[in-house]
């Protein structure tokens, strides 16, 4: 069975590297010696680096995206405030992944920088997208919103906030990123018969849910 602090010893050996060093330079052998274990033992757990990054993505994003998952079986909440609180968790993420990513050695590297965010990115759309998109559908079934294509809208919305939020493509102040959001919002509310005001928690400053 495997030993849950082992494996979580080496994703944190991982992380404490990258404040120091690209991931393209760190080997297994870096992380095994960090996290103070044999380099056979990283393959008992995980099949390469890239594994490695994957499982720390995944446990850095992991509070968020539970607490999205479980918005989206909470029917005695109205659709609009768990669809918002959905996007408030993408902001959280995003935040949350940011306020890590501080290295000199991955902000000097924009190709190193582009691409772990990149993989941030793709995790949080590919996690959230069937929690928002089960509220989405949620809202139409009782009349609530009208739009034909639940899944895409989930999408559409989840990539323009996790580009936007990110600020690694398009960078942009605090200020423009809120004006962003606010258009966002307004958006939505025309696009999909929301009523207006319904998804003003998205416009609130950064909170943990």
């Amino acid at each position: 069975m495997p030993d849950t602090k082992k494996y979580d010893r080496i994703l944190d050996a991982l992380h404490q590297l990258l404040e120091d060093e690209t991931i393209q330079n760190i080997s297994v052998s870096d992380i095994a010696k960090k996290a103070g274990i044999g380099k056979g033992s990283i393959y008992y757990y995980f099949p390469s680096k890239e594994a490695i990054l994957d499982a720390l993505i995944k446990r850095n994003y992991e509070k968020p995206l539970k607490t999205a998952k479980t918005l989206a079986g909470q029917t005695e909440i109205s659709p609009f405030t768990r669809m918002a609180m959905i996007l408030q968790a993408c902001r959280n993420s995003s935040d949350a992944f940011l306020s890590q990513d501080n290295s000199a050695a991955v902000m000097a590297n924009a190709q190193e920088s582009a691409f772990l965010h990149q993989k941030y990115m793709n995790h949080l759309i590919a996690e959230l997208k069937p929690s928002l998109t089960a509220i989405i559908e949620q809202g139409i079934a009782i009349g609530d919103i009208q739009f034909e294509y639940p899944a895409a809208l989930a999408e559409i919305v989840l990539i323009v906030l996790a580009v936007k939020l990110d600020n690694t493509f398009l960078s942009a102040t605090a200020e423009d990123s809120e004006g962003t959001i606010r258009g966002l919002v307004a958006l939505l509310e025309r696009g999909t018969g929301v009523p207006e005001g319904a998804l003003n928690y998205l416009t609130l400053p950064v909170t943990d849910l």
